[in-house]
């Protein structure tokens, strides 16, 4: 029986900006950062108040994770257009922490917008992923 979901993944184009921008701009904590020995980095970060979900930060252009070149290249478009959308992040203020990351340099395809379920603003990674920043209805 299968009982939780332990790692979720991103495909990023660069893990070092995936990290700046993961652990340094949103607070995550990293959990694993290690490069093996065949130079395969293994990166995770948890949610600050996640703790039990690991997020793989995952370079798929990397020879070393994926050895087809037409895959790595279709993945490359995909980054670089930032079509890789991700998710919701959840927040207990939308407009504060929109305030506050857009103060960082954090790039929004959207300000805080009232929606059905909350407020919501779309925010990018930099490195191929989007996201609904969502501060949910009634918090």
């Amino acid at each position: 029986m299968v009982t939780k979901m332990s790692h979720a993944t991103l495909f990023v184009s660069d893990q070092s900006k995936a990290y700046n921008f993961y652990v340094k701009l949103l607070g995550f904590k990293v959990h694993t950062d290690v490069t093996m020995e065949n130079g395969f980095r293994w990166l995770t970060v948890i949610p600050p108040d996640q703790p039990d979900l690991q997020v793989t930060l995952v370079e798929p252009l990397n020879p070393i994770m994926n050895k087809d070149e037409a895959v790595r290249n279709a993945f490359k478009l995909l980054l670089d257009k930032q079509a890789l959308g991700a998710g919701v992040l959840q927040t207990p203020d939308c407009k504060a922490t929109y305030a506050e990351l857009k103060a960082k340099g954090v790039n929004f395809r959207s300000e805080p917008k009232e929606q059905f379920y909350g407020i919501e603003a779309v925010i990018e990674d930099g490195c191929g992923n989007w996201f609904s920043l969502t501060q949910p209805k009634g918090t």
